[in-house]
C-alpha cells in the first residue's frame, strides 16, 4: 500500500475513532477525554502503518513497538489523572463551553476531528519508516530509539515524582521541587518533546524523513505558547501564589537545568 493510501485509511479511521470519543464525551459532560483517546491513538497509528506498509519488517516492528509504548504509557496516566478528577472537567474545556457558547456541539464535534487529522499530521515519523525497505538499520535510527529510551524514562519518572508529592496531605497547597522537579518546572514537557525528537531522529534514517520534524516543532510549540506551559503556570500561580512565584525565579521553565541561588 503507497504512503496516499496510508494516509487516506488512517485519517478516516481515525476520524470515526474520535467520533465515536466525541459521542462518549457528550454522554459523560466532560470532554477532556479527548486528552486520553489523542494520546492512545498513536498506538494504533503505528501499528496500522506497521502491518499496511511494505518496508523492512524489523525496523516497521520496531517503530511501532516504540510507538506503541509510549502512547499506552502516556494515554494511562492522563485517563487516570482524567477520570480521577471526573465530573470536573478540565479548565481548557470548561473555557470553550464558554467561547463556543452559541454552537457548542458542532464546534467540540469539529475539534474532536481536528485531533484525528493532528494524530496523522504528528505520525509522519511513523509513516516513513515503515516505508522504508531498507534491510538494515541506519545509525540514527539506533539513536532514536536509544533516545526515546532515555526520554520515555524522564517522563515517567518526573510524573511519578509530581504523583507522589500530590498523594501526601502535608503538601497541599505547597509547590514540587523535588527530584526532577528541581531543575525544570515542567520535566514532564520537556521529556515528552524529547520523545518526538526521537521519533524525529529515528526518521531521518528513511528517506522523506525531514518531513517528521512537523512533530517536534509542532509538539514545542503547543507546550511553550498555548496549552502546555502557559495555562499550567496560570494556574499554578492562581493556586500557590507567591511561592510559586518564588519557583519560577528560581527553576528553569522547560530544560533542566541547576536551579538559581536566591538573593538574600
Amino acid at each position: 500500500m503507497n504512503a496516499l493510501l496510508l494516509i487516506l485509511g488512517a485519517t478516516a479511521g481515525l476520524g470515526l475513532l474520535f467520533a465515536g470519543v466525541y459521542f462518549i464525551a457528550r454522554r459523560m459532560d466532560n470532554y477532556g477525554i479527548v486528552d486520553v483517546a489523542w494520546s492512545y491513538a498513536f498506538g494504533p497509528l503505528a501499528v496500522f502503518y506497521a502491518l499496511a506498509a511494505e518496508g523492512w519488517p524489523v525496523r516497521r516492528a520496531l517503530i511501532a513497538a516504540l510507538a506503541l509504548v509510549w502512547s499506552l504509557r502516556l494515554g494511562t496516566h492522563l485517563y487516570v489523572r482524567v477520570l480521577g478528577h471526573h465530573p470536573v472537567e478540565d479548565g481548557r474545556y470548561v473555557a470553550l463551553r464558554t467561547r463556543w457558547a452559541a454552537n457548542f456541539a458542532w464546534e467540540m464535534f469539529k475539534f474532536f476531528q481536528m485531533q484525528a487529522v493532528s494524530v496523522v499530521l504528528l505520525g509522519a515519523a511513523f509513516l516513513v519508516a515503515s516505508l522504508n525497505p531498507r534491510p538494515e538499520l541506519h545509525p540514527l535510527e539506533i539513536a532514536g530509539a536509544l533516545l526515546w529510551l532515555l526520554a520515555l524514562t524522564g517522563e515517567a519518572l518526573a510524573d511519578r515524582q509530581l504523583a507522589a508529592f500530590k498523594r501526601d496531605p502535608a503538601n497541599r497547597g505547597r509547590v514540587c521541587d523535588r527530584g526532577l522537579w528541581r531543575y525544570s518546572r515542567h520535566p514532564n514537557y520537556f521529556f515528552e518533546w524529547l520523545v518526538w525528537v526521537a521519533f524525529f531522529v529515528f526518521a531521518l534514517g528513511s528517506p522523506w524523513g525531514w518531513v517528521a520534524i512537523i512533530g517536534p516543532a509542532s509538539i514545542l510549540w503547543l507546550l511553550l505558547r498555548v496549552t502546555g506551559i502557559p495555562m499550567n503556570e496560570e494556574q499554578n500561580l492562581r493556586s500557590r501564589g507567591d511561592a510559586y512565584r518564588r519557583y519560577q525565579q528560581t527553576t528553569s521553565a522547560f530544560v533542566p537545568w541547576l536551579p538559581k541561588k536566591t538573593r538574600p
